[in-house]
């Protein structure tokens, strides 16, 4: 059995230049057969409320959807990372506020690490839960939690200004003892230079190559998961037009009379021994 991936393993790739490979899972199948390919970390991420409950973004997710589906995944018992999203206003409020659900993640959903948007604003939160000891991921950049402040799925860092002000935040966080964090929506030349001004591992997603690792949407790079994509995403397999053609196959051999053939059936009942 190979070696479990921990926090220390994370950071250790980053001083041996291994790149992270990090990808989203949410249930018992995918994470047994995603676990199997050498990932290194798994995200439970709010993308869920996209991706699997159907929502139009990431601000409905609630803490009970993101304990349900942690505790799926964990239930595989992954030789990767688990790392459980901090949903929407389960951090903001307060730092109690923040400690208390980080715990639950990591009590009641088996997470090993959690992960929460935002910058130098929330140092005192990431802060208080690492000192509970739940290490934490951090997250800049395009941050989906803050879709109506940005005023869409908008890149961001593109001026020199915020640029800058991104590089302190990173910083920061590092600072208050994040041990990875995640970059999101941002030109790759301040990806670039966050990466190398900072001695944690940063993980890009729509952040170019210069990152320590990067993550997809599990849905999103198999090609499951049918609304438009954006640029950063790399479809991988059309498994969503192949279940389609499965399931098609399925209902005109059912309608036809074609399925179930002897092949699939059991054999007629044995007589009575006289």
């Amino acid at each position: 059995m190979e070696k479990k991936v921990t926090k220390s393993t994370i950071l250790k790739m980053k001083k041996t230049g291994e790149k992270i490979a990090a990808i989203t899972s949410y249930d018992f199948l995918s994470t047994r057969l995603i676990d199997r390919t050498g990932i290194d970390l798994i995200l439970v991420g709010d993308s869920l409320g996209m991706v699997i409950m159907g929502y139009e973004n990431t601000i409905p997710v609630t803490m009970e959807e993101i304990i349900h589906h942690l505790k799926a995944v964990t239930r595989a018992r992954p030789r990767a990372l688990v790392v459980g999203d901090l949903p929407f206003m389960s951090y903001q409020a307060s730092v109690e506020d923040a400690v208390r659900n980080a715990g639950r993640l990591v009590k009641e959903g088996g997470a090993e690490s959690v992960k929460l948007e935002g910058g130098e604003r929330y140092v005192p939160v990431i802060e208080a839960i690492i000192n509970a000891s739940i290490p934490v991921v951090g997250h800049l950049g395009l941050t989906p939690q803050s879709l109506h402040q940005m005023g869409g799925y908008k890149i961001q860092g593109r001026d020199e200004k915020s640029a800058e002000k991104m590089v302190r935040e990173a910083q920061a966080l590092e600072e208050a003892g994040c041990f990875a964090l995640v970059l999101e929506g941002i030109p790759w030349t301040l990806a670039e230079k966050i990466t190398d001004h900072i001695s944690i591992p940063t993980i890009g997603i729509g952040a170019g190559i210069h990152c320590d690792g990067q993550v997809l949407v599990l849905n999103d790079m198999l090609g499951i998961y049918d609304n438009p994509l954006p640029k950063f995403v790399k479809v991988y397999d059309q498994l969503g037009k192949r279940i389609t053609d499965a399931v098609s196959a399925y209902v005109e051999e059912v309608k036809g009379g074609r399925f179930p053939t002897k092949e699939h059936s059991y054999s007629k009942i044995k007589e009575s021994e006289k």
